[in-house]
């Protein structure tokens, strides 16, 4: 069993159910999010969202209601209430799909809970993506697939990837040139990591990550 984590549920496309929650992980629907969760008889410890979504109020779960006018989605507003919660690895679930403009937002969160020095993880149908802030994501030599590494700020520097098919070392990529799409991995321990700067690493969901 690994350490606890935040688990959050959103409003977005939902191509499978969420996983079964540890007794120790913290469960937050983020509106609509709740249905997701209810669907699979998944508990919830914490609903927040201004019900745009849920269109109802349900009973018997700690809410946090926000208001429809606001500066930040139901999402952001989940990430912000359980990171003061103390909570620092996020695995986020319905975040993607649907409006691309709340898709391009999560991708925001992954990227704002790394430059605090969390680890938030957004489980797309077939991929994860997660943010990186100088530092470092790792894989088993038993990862298999495409690796898709982005710079997410101006300019990534110190950008190293190794024990993939293509290798980086110490490279500068910037947020308007797609160079880190489609690497592979190969059968080896591999390393992504960048010294200045954040980066989206993108691969296939059956892989899991190693925090180096």
């Amino acid at each position: 069993m690994g350490d606890p984590i935040c688990l959050i549920c959103g409003a977005g496309e939902r191509w499978r159910p969420p996983p079964e929650p540890g007794p120790d992980d913290f469960v937050v629907a983020a509106d609509g999010g709740f249905s997701y969760l209810e669907s699979h008889g998944l508990r919830v410890d914490l609903l927040v969202g201004d019900f745009d979504s849920l269109r109802r109020r349900p009973s018997g779960v700690e809410t946090v209601a926000l208001p429809q006018d606001k500066d930040e989605t139901d999402m952001a507003a989940a990430l912000r209430l359980a990171w003061q919660r103390g909570w620092r690895e996020f695995h986020i679930w319905g975040g993607a799909g649907g409006r691309i403009d709340h898709t391009l937002a999560n991708l925001q969160c992954l990227a704002q809970v790394a430059r605090a020095g969390g680890r938030a993880y957004l489980f797309d149908r077939d991929e994860t993506v997660c943010a990186i802030h100088d530092g470092a994501i790792a894989f088993p030599a038993s990862a298999r697939g495409v690796i898709s590494v982005l710079a997410f700020s101006d300019v990534a520097r110190g950008v190293c990837e190794s024990g993939l098919r293509y290798a980086l070392d110490q490279a500068e990529l910037s947020n308007d040139v797609a160079l880190g799409v489609s690497n592979q991995f190969i059968g080896q321990p591999s390393r992504v990591s960048v010294a200045d700067g954040t980066l989206l690493v993108v691969y296939p969901q059956s892989v899991r990550a190693e925090r180096p």
